[in-house]
């Protein structure tokens, strides 16, 4: 048996292992790992492409959805000054309202979930099961179906409760609100199944309710999840549209996603750029929240799959 020996010479140690290599090496670990990396490269490039060009309309000093080129010759922010002036379109108080509705519902959403989820996971009652299931199925009939439903409901509630009916944020509010439990309850009980009873049991014994057992003991065990579900929260309803659009009808309660489509419909050709500014601006806010909490994203998501 030889012995390979001990080198710190680059060239010895080249003529050493080059000798040591099997034929087709190169062709095996394409063929076993090689094409899973060409498979990704290619999945980012798909990923990533919208968003550069995006940043390329935004800074290409033509306006003109013909004139775009991705490489721009000569780059400027004029775009973003044309849309955070005002003169335009109100863009800083649909950046605002866009905001406040997204964190508002976030909030609300992980809050109502939370407790919903902590009634099937740690509390025993006639119906849980049902419920449990109920909640899925729900969530199975598209959205759209409800469309008329709520629009109607809206309405009539706006005779009774002008500040929360149609045409008003705080209506959009709870209409988003009243869509919170689903598939963020499951999420958040799988989560909760993982913490070990253990821990209620030791609360209750020191005096501790059951309100003092969720709100001290499980949700400071349960961060991960929450953020997890803050941040799909948030960015579902920084981009969600359909809705919004048929609830708002002041063009100042108007969401980026309403607003910045109503200003490029009319004229979509001539308006390229400052959408692309103004868009390029509506995702900052989502990338500060996934960068704040993006040390729970991964924990959060793969825990609530541990138990359900």
């Amino acid at each position: 048996m030889s012995v390979v020996p001990a080198t710190t010479d680059p060239e010895q140690v080249t003529s050493i292992v080059t000798p040591m290599r099997r034929p087709g090496a190169r062709r095996r670990w394409f063929r076993d790992t090689g094409w899973r990396h060409l498979v990704m490269l290619a999945a980012c490039v798909f990923a990533l492409f919208p968003v550069a060009w995006v940043v390329s309309a935004s800074i290409n000093p033509s306006a003109s959805l013909a004139a775009q080129r991705f490489i721009p010759a000569q780059p400027t922010l004029v775009h973003f000054r044309t849309i955070l002036s005002g003169d335009t379109i109100p863009y800083l108080r649909w950046f605002g309202n866009t905001v406040q509705i997204a964190g508002i519902v976030a909030f609300g959403q992980v809050l109502i979930s939370a407790l919903a989820a902590y009634a099937f996971s740690r509390l025993r009652f006639r119906g849980r099961r049902v419920g449990l299931m109920t909640i899925l199925l729900v969530q199975i009939f598209p959205q759209f179906l409800a469309m008329v439903a709520i629009f109607l409901l809206m309405v009539d509630l706006g005779e009774l409760f002008p500040g929360i009916g149609i045409g008003t944020k705080a209506g959009l509010i709870l209409v988003y609100l009243g869509g919170s439990l689903g598939v963020n309850t499951w999420l958040i009980k799988g989560f909760f199944d993982t913490i070990p009873s253990e821990l209620d049991e030791a609360a209750k014994v020191d005096g501790a309710t059951d309100w003092q057992v969720f709100a001290r003991v499980i949700l400071p065990l349960a961060t991960p999840v929450l953020a997890v579900i803050a941040v799909l929260s948030f960015t579902l309803m920084v981009n969600e549209f359909v809705l919004a659009s048929i609830l708002l009808q002041d063009t100042r309660d108007f969401t980026l996603a309403i607003g910045l489509q109503r200003f490029i419909d009319a004229r979509y050709g001539a308006r390229w750029g400052p959408f692309a500014a103004g868009a390029l601006l509506g995702g900052v806010p989502v990338v500060v929240l996934f960068l704040s909490l993006q040390r729970f994203i991964v924990s959060g998501l793969t825990a609530g799959s541990v138990k359900g």
